[in-house]
């Protein structure tokens, strides 16, 4: 089976699923990352099912994966292209490189993941997954946080910036900088399940929304930490929204919007980032920029410069006050879109397990022929040359010893 991912992380509408198939693939399997109600997830379902029938593929059939499944997955996915759990040795053979495992933080559009490896007891038996990977066991913590995706998050914030003004058609929002303002329909902001319960009671889906910047960063702060529930915790320790987390240790990976998040800061705003105050401080100066400013350093962004106060905002609180990271912990954070020079993602991690590529016990492969019966051939092949050779010269010399009688 020649797998097909067709990844979406909402419940909204399809469009078009078979515009982007190559038409030489001839098998094909469908998968779809949901945010979604169960009713409105089987109607994707029917579509994508009923669509690909039409079309010359071996079907197996759509299936919604999980958001723990996507974060198991793309730290399999990280850890693979690192070569962390077997790599290909100098001498010919697969070994096990004896490294430890990096964890894998993944920031899509509407979930984030935190997946990594652990000593300590996890508390809550669904956060915990065990693989057992070349002949390996690692015992792996994974949460998924709908509602937490990048894209999720501005609308999240949009629509405390509503509620915070009452729900008055014009209003400000400190989240946008100075300069900027923006007309849009009431429904654009409540039409996902992750801000339907900040529904005012008379709504209006057709009224126009005028909002406009106001540049302030602490303000901001303040709406972006609204979104999380930091206390109470019914575990000895949890991340927030009463999740219960291990300590994080060890090295991470942060990719997808937490990588494009940080490259920004790093290549437009010309900050480095390598400690929570650093992160801290290049949201606090992209809040308080104005819009021409932001325009000047990243004239080629206007479509996301607005939201990268909001988004650099909430990676430093979700790192820092969600995640734990603190000072020490901190540095071992790798902001990476790729391991090696492959995109990092659920995707292939998926295809990994799916494909039995990553075997259960350890692997005892040899590439081409082993060593000693290599040497041999090399050796009996010299030996023919060497005779080969000594022959030609007796037949010379016995040839111009008969020219000379």
């Amino acid at each position: 089976m020649f797998p097909c991912f067709c990844t979406r992380e909402s419940s909204w509408l399809l469009g078009s699923l078979v515009s982007n198939l190559q038409p030489d693939l001839n098998k094909c399997s469908c998968f779809l990352d949901s945010l979604t109600d169960p009713e409105a997830s089987d109607r994707v379902l029917a579509a994508v099912s009923s669509t690909m029938k039409q079309y010359p593929f071996d079907f197996h059939g759509a299936k919604i994966l999980s958001g723990e499944d996507e974060g198991v997955f793309g730290w399999v996915t990280a850890n693979y292209l690192l070569e962390n759990f077997i790599k290909y040795g100098w001498i010919g053979q697969w070994v096990q490189p004896k490294k430890k495992t990096v964890g894998a933080m993944d920031l899509g559009g509407a979930s984030t993941q935190i997946t990594f490896e652990t000593k300590e007891t996890i508390e809550t038996p669904a956060n915990e997954v065990m693989l057992r990977l070349y002949g390996q066991t690692y015992k792996v913590y994974t949460h998924s946080f709908l509602c937490y995706g990048r894209d999720q998050i501005l609308k999240r914030l949009l629509s405390k910036v509503l509620k915070a003004g009452r729900y008055v058609l014009q209003v400000s929002n400190p989240c946008w900088p100075t300069g900027y303002w923006k007309n849009f329909t009431v429904a654009t902001i409540y039409d996902s399940p992750c801000t339907e319960a900040e529904k005012p009671t008379s709504y209006f889906p057709t009224a126009i929304v005028n909002m406009s910047g106001s540049g302030n960063a602490a303000k901001c702060q303040q709406h972006v930490e609204s979104l999380f529930q930091f206390t109470p915790c019914p575990y000895s320790h949890c991340s927030f929204d009463q999740v219960f987390q291990p300590s994080v240790t060890g090295n991470f990976i942060a990719f997808s919007a937490f990588f494009y998040t940080v490259d920004f800061i790093q290549s437009q705003m010309k900050r480095h980032v390598a400690t929570p105050s650093d992160l801290e401080q290049a949201a606090n100066e992209i809040c308080n920029a104005t819009w021409s400013e932001l325009l000047e350093k990243a004239p080629g962004l206007e479509k996301r410069l607005p939201d990268y106060c909001s988004v650099t905002t909430f990676i430093y609180l979700i790192l820092t006050r969600g995640y734990k990271f603190d000072n020490s912990t901190f540095p071992n954070i790798a902001f990476q879109k790729k391991a090696g020079d492959t995109s990092i993602g659920w995707a292939l991690g998926y295809m990994l397990n799916l494909t039995n590529m990553i075997p259960a016990e350890e692997t005892g492969f040899w590439k081409g022929t082993a060593y000693g019966p290599w040497v041999g051939v090399v050796l009996l092949f010299v030996a023919i040359i060497l005779v080969t050779v000594a022959s030609i010269f007796c037949l010379l010399r016995s040839t111009r010893g008969r020219g000379m009688m």
